[in-house]
């Protein structure tokens, strides 16, 4: 549609030549509820925009994509719709000093999770709403300006079916039908929210008095769909929100500036949570209608503190445009752990941030995307892929770095300062940088020329050199970096030395930070120390690079790597193989060997869980084709063994259930799952409830085991919105080039599904065991992504791009087939050139880790 996708030029443009004094919006969303053969259906949307201008007489435009707009009016003259709009802008032309634009529209319900997104409960007929905007979706339910540094105070009002409750970014009441809701502070259009239906909603209340005598008075509210009510443990998440806040006012010196704080945990959502002010969003999925690990646990108080942390970083002072989103996800993800850590009872966050949230970025550094921290993001396509592993987790872990280069002190008075000087403005790179040199002392122009400048992870490798004694006589710290990203950067890292105890345990005996700089730094303060058998450059996850090792310290791990004690050090090392393992250095077979030998004596829950997905993804993407099958049956066996091994009812057994459910596949172990599900085998504390029904369904479905009759009798079982999705999954994960055709018709030659079952159909459609029927399907691939680029919204568009390049087909031919589309459609959409090229790199990158396999076996 043209014009909807703004790029920074006009964004620019349009910021010297606006400013915004305020919106008035108001929604009707009666529509939402009873039948209709309406076709999208809508709702009405009445918006005032208040608003200057520098330059009397010129021309600029308002955002909207709406399906029809009934009128149009600027400072008290109509205009006529059909010419001023186009379907994604209102033209506004010969402005004056002061401005008043008034839009009635007709906008659309969304089934995407883009904009109002419209969910009927399938348990209980119930309608629920909510928003989701970023980083440019407001514009699909009212006019606005539509650009993080337009920023303005927001009054909503929403006329709601008889019975619904609405909540809003400020504190609402009803008044004869309408909610009518506080008016915002000044913010960004994309963090405004709604949501509205017939939610379950909890209440609670948070008092903070400061050291001046004041107190904050924070009203607390948590939500949920009526059907998740009985899962819902409200408490818990009101009780890491307080630990937050109180974590947050003792560090930031800011009260929470926002009023209200409501919590909604909504469906079918496409993010994990979004940070709207007074009014945060999350995936329902953090309800958890079975038992989880604790590693779950964790995961959603880490989102909690995160999305808490945003309302300083991004919503109280927020970048400019989108190149310095980093500006608050990267902070966000940062504090995230930082405040979890030492305000809740997850105290190990750490070891996850250093196992799980840096994969996620060691693997988006190294593609052909990569890309700076501070990004090159010239319009709103490249912003929305831009919500990745370098802005989130490479972002955190350099600004975890950046606390041990300047201080901890300094790291926050800095904040505080940033703070107080920005607040609800927009701010760039050089601002946040400003105020950490006043407070540090150091060079940040240097430190952010290298480390938030330049994209590329480096590898430190121990180079170890003994005397004659079995003494070091000196120890130094290699650093390379990709020819493709040259730079070589400052790390302050600490170097361990390991080595066994009398009780068999590898325990660190010396330690030193040092500065690294350059390829080559020697670390002198440990010369003379006793040689040893493990050396782990970056101990305590000081900095962010990929670790290596020494021959010596390699054999250790090969021998004895479960017998580090320090959990957060066993971490590092089991991230750093994976890391040799997707470079081609270690074969994925001997991957395989360590989490066989190893993995059950991890008590790291959530290292754990990683370890499996990694194995798995070592034997479907980098081991050899031939030998597949026997290392798919040792995992199976290795799974099976440590499940009957486990703590009957520990987090461990549950854990060791899902991973054996994952792998297996001979008869007797199908069998085993089966007999699970009907409850004619039993393994002691092992409760089969109905979200590990559906994880043992899967591979009976893929595998042939369970048909269409028996999946409907399970979602006649579980007949709620999550059953629907599992159900939609498994149904796609049959093996039958009919229902291969069906699910590929469904998602690309059709939109009727929404963005869930969207999602679920693509987890179904690809099976590792099921190879052969992905085949016809690379070619029509190629055929269709364009098409859908150009036709669906840019979630959808990306599900399908993604989720079904065909990955599972791991060849010459396949990569040749991508090389040959990329070569033809140079002038495609460069968002969907990325996509392609990003999937490329990975099945270029397994091919080269199975050859290495391959070698090694001879």
């Amino acid at each position: 549609m043209p014009g909807e996708n703004l790029s920074r030029d006009e964004a620019r443009e349009r910021a010297a030549l606006l400013s915004v004094d305020g919106y008035e919006v108001s929604l009707d969303l009666r529509s939402a509820v009873g039948d209709t053969d309406a076709e999208p259906r809508t709702f009405r949307s009445v918006t005032t925009i208040r608003f200057r201008c520098a330059e009397p007489g010129a021309t600029s435009f308002a955002d909207l994509i709406a399906p029809s707009v009934t009128a149009v009016s600027l400072n008290g003259k109509d205009l006529d719709p059909g010419a001023v709009f186009d379907g994604s802008r209102i033209l506004l032309e010969d402005l004056g000093d002061d401005n008043e634009l008034v839009v009635d529209a007709q906008c659309a319900y969304s089934r995407t999770g883009e904009g109002l997104h419209r969910f009927v409960d399938p348990e209980d007929g119930e309608v629920y709403l909510y928003t989701q905007y970023e980083p440019a979706d407001s514009r699909r339910v009212f006019a606005n300006f539509e650009q993080p540094d337009l920023k303005a105070p927001f009054r909503f009002e929403v006329r709601a079916p008889e019975g619904w409750v609405a909540w809003s970014n400020g504190l609402g009441e009803l008044h004869d039908g309408v909610w009518q809701f506080a008016e915002t502070k000044p913010i960004s259009t994309y963090i405004t929210a709604i949501v509205a239906g017939p939610y379950h909603y909890v209440t609670d209340h948070y008092s903070r008095t400061f050291d001046d005598g004041t107190t904050l008075e924070i009203p607390l509210g948590a939500l949920c769909r009526k059907g998740l009510a009985r899962h819902f443990d409200a408490d818990d998440v009101f009780l890491v929100t307080k630990q937050g806040l109180d974590f947050f006012h003792d560090h930031f010196d800011y009260p929470y500036p926002f009023g209200k704080y409501d919590q909604a945990f909504v469906p079918e959502y496409n993010l994990g949570a979004m940070e709207n002010p007074g009014c945060v969003t999350f995936r329902e999925e953090f309800i958890f209608r079975g038992k989880v690990t604790q590693a779950s646990y964790e995961r959603r108080a880490n989102v909690i503190l995160h999305e808490m942390a945003h309302m300083w970083f991004g919503d109280l002072v927020t970048m400019e445009w989108w190149d310095d989103l980093w500006l608050k996800e990267s902070f966000a993800d940062f504090m995230g752990s930082f405040s979890m850590v030492e305000a809740t009872r997850f105290t190990n966050g750490w070891i996850t941030f250093a196992n799980n949230r840096k994969s996620w970025a060691y693997r988006a550094d190294q593609l052909p995307s990569t890309h700076p921290i501070t990004a090159d993001i010239r319009d709103l396509q490249d912003a929305k892929l831009n919500f990745d592993g370098i802005t989130y987790a490479k972002g955190a872990s350099v600004l975890k770095q950046l606390v041990a280069y300047v201080g901890r002190d300094a790291f926050l008075e800095g904040s505080r300062r940033y703070f107080k000087r920005n607040a609800y403005g927009n701010t760039r790179l050089g601002d946040l940088l400003s105020v950490l040199e006043e407070t540090s002392g150091r060079d940040m122009v240097a430190w952010s020329r290298a480390w938030l400048e330049t994209a590329g992870v480096n590898s430190l490798t121990p180079q170890v050199l003994l005397g004659s004694e079995g003494r070091i006589d000196e120890l130094a710290i290699l650093q390379e970096a990709a020819e493709s990203h040259p730079e070589l950067r400052p790390h302050r890292v600490a170097v361990g030395l390991y080595r066994r105890t009398s009780e068999g345990a590898l325990e660190r005996y010396a330690r030193a930070e040092v500065d690294v700089d350059g390829p080559r730094t020697v670390v002198a303060e440990l010369a003379g120390a006793e040689a040893p058998e493990l050396v782990l450059v970056n101990d305590d996850d000081l900095t962010y690079c990929k670790i290596r090792f020494d021959e010596g310290s390699l054999t250790t791990l090969r021998e004895r790597l479960g017998e580090i004690s320090d959990p957060l050090a066993r971490a590092l090392c089991w991230s750093a193989l994976w890391n040799l393992t997707r470079d081609a250095l270690m074969p994925a077979r001997d991957f395989i060997d360590l989490v066989l030998r190893f993995a059950g004596r991890e008590s790291d829950i959530g290292v754990l869980q990683m370890l499996h997905a990694w194995a798995n993804s070592a034997l479907t993407h980098y081991a050899a084709p031939e030998w597949r099958d026997t290392g798919g049956q040792l995992l199976a066996e290795s799974a099976l063994r440590e499940l009957r091994q486990a703590e009957p009812g520990s987090q461990h057994q549950l854990t060791w259930a899902r991973f054996f459910a994952a792998v297996a596949s001979s008869e007797a172990e199908l069998e085993l799952l089966r007999d699970l599900l009907e409850g004619t085998a039993k393994i002691d504390g092992l409760e089969v409830d109905q979200e590990l029904r559906w994880a043992f369904l899967e591979p009976l479905a893929s595998h042939g085991v369970a048909d269409e009759a028996v999946l409907a009798a399970e979602l006649a079982r579980d007949n709620t919105a999550s059953g629907k999705r599992h159900q939609v999954r498994c149904l796609a994960a049959r093996p039958s080039g009919a229902v291969k055709a069906q699910a590929w018709a469904a998602v690309v030659e059709s939109d009727s599904l929404s963005n869930a079952l969207v999602e679920a159909t693509i987890a179904g459609f690809a099976q590792p065991s099921q190879r052969a029927l992905g085949a016809p399907y690379v070619a029509k691939y190629f055929e269709v992504i364009e098409r859908v680029w150009e036709e669906r919204s840019i979630q959808i568009a990306m599900h399908v791009v993604r989720g079904l390049f065909p990955s599972l087909q791991d060849s010459q031919e396949t990569l040749s087939a991508t090389d040959a589309w990329l070569s033809e459609h140079e002038g495609a959409a460069p968002a969907l050139r990325r996509l392609v090229l990003e999937a490329r790199d990975d099945l270029a990158r397994g091919l080269r880790a199975q050859a290495c396999d391959l070698a090694a076996a001879g």
